[in-house]
């Protein structure tokens, strides 16, 4: 997303070779034909669920538009470091056909076609359905829910076919979103603090888990990667929790808290306890580790889940955030630390906000993160971002004991883009990556 002045947002196309003579450089914007899209995540047309089919290819990027309910399709097939815009879909298609909006996480599925959640209607409500596309013509299909199954909020999904299962999340209302975080429409409902549980084959909602106040806000969603696990877990934001959720005995299906950060009582911020807010997660390829990162803190986690039950702290970098030690915050108590982190400086740039988005390399090695969550709440929290961009980072990754560490030759600067600072979110690897693939 571009700041200050009105321009499109753009796909912008990394180097990342540390052999390269354009490492950590952008070397390909491709902007979209459109104004205030807001382009949030995104997805492939073909990834692991088609393995096996010759006729699949990962060539498109499904970019759907979290404000304006438009999906872009980009062919990054044809040159990879110069991806052309394929083609559009209209948010009158997702309105008329669908009764939907706001559309969020694209998967696409071992049918061929591409699946995409959304979080609310035409009219700015919450609405947890889910939109089906043509995997040739990217046309819309229709819905993926039956008639008066959609979850009232949305936001994220996992499917495991094995278990004939998909988990969905829940964000909160787009109307309210838009106007930044206010603590009462939590209060007032407009907030989520469920899972759904549904059939993969009939489409029917069976169960909605109430994670209660710990898990208000349940964001990112992930099974674990290996396709027999009845198992995965999901950052909760609001409360800083991560819950299990797992297949039970009988059949059905339950969760439990795993992890909690606990909140911070601080002075000289709007409430007097800072929650961390963990605003996104992953687990590595091998299912050895979650990764989440807490964008108020200003931390990113590794942990081991080999007990699932028990994950094991085993790594953490500060790299921004509302508590570092030269800032307007005060923390007057903290159950976890013995002083506020100081600013995290990389090839001579202050790190501007917190950590956000993280995609982790198939290897697990590389672990990327960038520092805008959405442009509303970052204008709330973290107003510098607005004038100085975002960034992208690199944390090099120990995986046979566990541990994390800054790059300190890696940053990507958005607030040097040649149309003025941007807000840079999700990152994709053209050769898949552990938060896209889904084997079956």
């Amino acid at each position: 997303m571009i700041l200050g002045l009105v321009k499109p947002d753009y796909l912008a196309t990394v180097d990342v070779d540390p052999k390269s003579a354009n490492y950590c450089k952008v070397i390909h914007r491709l902007p979209m034909p459109n104004l205030k899209d807001e382009l949030h995540h995104s997805g492939w047309n073909s990834c692991s669920s088609c393995f096996g089919d010759p006729s699949k290819t990962r060539n498109r990027l499904i970019l759907p538009s979290l404000i304006s309910s438009r999906i872009y399709v980009v062919d990054v097939g044809t040159d990879p470091r110069a991806p052309r815009l394929h083609k559009v879909v209209e948010p009158s298609e997702l309105f008329w056909k669908c009764g939907l909006a706001n559309p969020h996480t694209s998967h696409c599925l071992g049918s061929g076609q591409i699946m995409i959640s959304t979080m609310g209607d035409p009219y700015g409500n919450g609405n947890g359905g889910f939109v089906l596309l043509d995997g040739e013509t990217f046309e819309v299909i229709g819905n993926w829910e039956l008639p008066g199954e959609a979850a009232p909020f949305g936001y994220d999904f996992w499917y495991q076919p094995r278990h004939n299962v998909m988990i969905s999340t829940e964000w909160g209302a787009p109307k309210v979103l838009a106007n930044g975080f206010n603590p009462n429409d939590v209060k007032a409902g407009h907030y989520g603090q469920s899972i759904h549980v549904w059939d993969w084959t009939t489409h029917k909602r069976l169960q909605s888990l109430d994670l209660g106040v710990a898990g208000a806000i349940p964001l990112e969603v992930r099974f674990l990667h290996n396709p027999d696990a009845a198992e995965g877990f999901v950052g909760c934001a609001l409360n800083g929790t991560v819950f299990r959720f797992y297949k039970t005995q009988k059949g059905d299906w339950a969760t439990e808290k795993v992890i909690g950060v606990p909140s911070k009582k601080v002075e000289g911020w709007i409430l007097p306890e800072m929650p961390s807010l963990i605003t996104d997660i992953l687990i590595s390829l091998d299912d050895r580790f979650l990764y989440f990162s807490n964008w108020l803190h200003g931390d990113i986690r590794q942990y081991d889940i080999t007990d699932t039950r028990n994950p094991r702290l085993v790594g953490q970098v500060f790299l921004g955030g509302s508590i570092l030690n030269d800032g307007l915050v005060k923390v007057t108590e903290d159950q976890e630390l013995d002083g506020q982190p100081s600013p995290c400086i990389i090839k001579g740039k202050r790190v501007p906000g917190s950590p956000q988005m993280l995609q982790l390399s198939l290897d697990g090695k590389r672990l990327y993160s960038t520092t805008s969550l959405y442009s509303a709440w970052d204008k709330q929290f973290y107003p510098d971002l607005i004038k100085e961009g975002s960034v992208m980072t690199q944390i090099d990754v120990d995986t046979v004991k566990g541990g994390l560490r800054v790059n300190p030759d890696f940053l990507v600067d958005f607030g040097r883009e040649p149309d003025g600072p941007a807000l840079a979110h999700e990152v994709r690897y053209p050769g898949g990556d552990c938060t896209s693939d889904i084997w079956i």
